[in-house]
């Protein structure tokens, strides 16, 4: 991951709404939601939302999809792993005994996933 695409990623969360809905399509994972349900659930006024779910998607924390007259988004964890390892990639200096119990929940190759606790 390189820094600019870290800092756009970070920006978008770094928005009490879009964290919001992030953390809503992480819990619904691997489930999608339609744009209407997530306004819905988080009591926000349905236009201003697809600008946070724009936002979210141009990022790559989110994807979306045409199912006829809905749009579904859902949460692309892989996407938030390759975040969090990229930020964990210099941890401590490596030491192990600091970073360690991240860094095996966060791998740095997304296709491996979390470790399962």
């Amino acid at each position: 991951m390189d820094e600019l695409k870290a800092i756009d990623a970070l920006s978008a969360l770094a928005n009490e709404t879009r964290l919001a809905v992030f953390r809503l399509l992480l819990r619904a994972a691997p489930e999608e939601l339609a744009a209407g349900d997530i306004a819905a659930r988080l009591s926000i006024v349905q236009n201003t939302m697809s600008n946070h779910l724009a936002v979210l998607a141009r990022t790559g924390l989110i994807s979306a999809r045409k199912d006829g007259r809905n749009i579904l988004y859902r949460a692309e964890p892989a996407a938030m792993r390759t975040l969090l390892a990229w930020l964990m990639e210099d941890c401590c200096q490596g030491d192990s005994e600091i970073c360690a119990p991240l860094s095996t929940l966060y791998p740095a190759n997304p296709a491996d996933g979390p470790t399962p606790t």
